[in-house]
């Protein structure tokens, strides 16, 4: 198991020159300094490789978890233009812990510390308008599905 850290934003998003989601986009990921493919991840586990390039979904979005190395990534539309190149991206080896409750599809409440950063379930960040956080419990507005993952990551 590879070990991650979560990128700068929970959820990347990309637009295209006019300021539209870049449906279809494609984000390659490299080692710093190179064009040798460098694996980011779906989740924080680090058990699932991303495919490279990570293709955007309709909105232009992507999970992606970084490992402990310095990227290079590079931005593409779906048709394979070039958008923009950065390097040396880096997590600095930022530690995060992670919490884990397993959904059963009829409770929405879950204990949780002071502190989060970020909640995902089964991998899919979870927008801030989806629950609502009061002493140290979250609320969702929907149970999680049954047997659901549900993370909470903490910096």
């Amino acid at each position: 198991m590879a070990t991650t850290s979560l990128s700068p934003t929970p959820k990347l998003q990309f637009f295209d020159l006019n300021g539209a989601p870049l449906s279809g986009g494609l984000l390659y990921t490299y080692v710093a300094g190179t064009t040798t493919p460098l694996a980011t991840y779906t989740d924080s586990t680090g058990n699932f490789a991303n495919t490279n390039p990570i293709v955007l979904d309709s909105r232009g979005e992507a999970n992606v978890w970084l490992g402990t190395s310095s990227y290079k990534l590079a931005l593409y539309t779906s048709a394979g233009v070039l958008i923009w190149t950065v390097d040396n991206i880096s997590t600095n080896n930022s530690s995060l812990s992670i919490i884990n409750h397993i959904g059963n599809g009829t409770t929405t409440a879950f204990a949780v510390n002071d502190g989060f950063t970020a909640i995902y379930i089964n991998g899919v960040y979870q927008n801030r308008n989806t629950y609502s956080v009061s002493s140290n419990t979250v609320t969702f507005s929907a149970a999680p599905p049954n047997t659901s993952i549900i993370e909470v990551v903490y910096n």
